[in-house]
């Protein structure tokens, strides 16, 4: 029962979830990028190439080594690597765009006698030893 419990726990987090539906969509958008790279852009290489990838192969002691598919999933693995790129820098932007940054609190002040930058919480200046009030202008 206490596996059971702790597994439930497990599953319901936000970030268990995220991730399934990401792999799920994922999973789904690979077939597209298979689809385009095999229906699209190994023919049109193969026009330029005069063959297709998939004809691609040597023969070793009886054994064929089918490079032209590795080419395949090489070239398919590029277009997810490129798509992925472009959704992480938009995501980031957006991310970026909505996050307003806030100033910050200044951590110097100038000494009114000397003109010298000394920390925001200093009562005397360490250079000139006056001793400051709280007016003084903060840079």
């Amino acid at each position: 029962m206490k596996f059971i419990n702790e597994f439930r726990k497990f599953i319901s987090k936000g970030n268990v979830l995220d991730l399934a539906v990401g792999v799920i969509i994922g999973a789904s958008f690979q077939g597209i990028v298979k689809s385009l790279t095999d229906d699209v852009l190994s023919p049109m290489i193969g026009l330029v190439a005069k063959t297709d990838f998939s004809d691609w192969v040597f023969t070793l002691n009886g054994v064929q080594i089918r490079y032209g598919a590795f080419i395949t999933a090489v070239i398919q693995f590029l277009i997810m690597a490129l798509v992925v790129f472009f959704i992480v820098k938009a995501f980031n932007k957006v991310k970026n765009i909505a996050v307003k940054k806030e100033p910050e609190a200044p951590k110097t002040k100038k000494c009114p006698y000397c003109c010298t930058d000394i920390d925001i919480k200093a009562s005397r200046c360490p250079h000139c030893t006056s001793i400051l009030s709280e007016e003084v202008v903060k840079v």
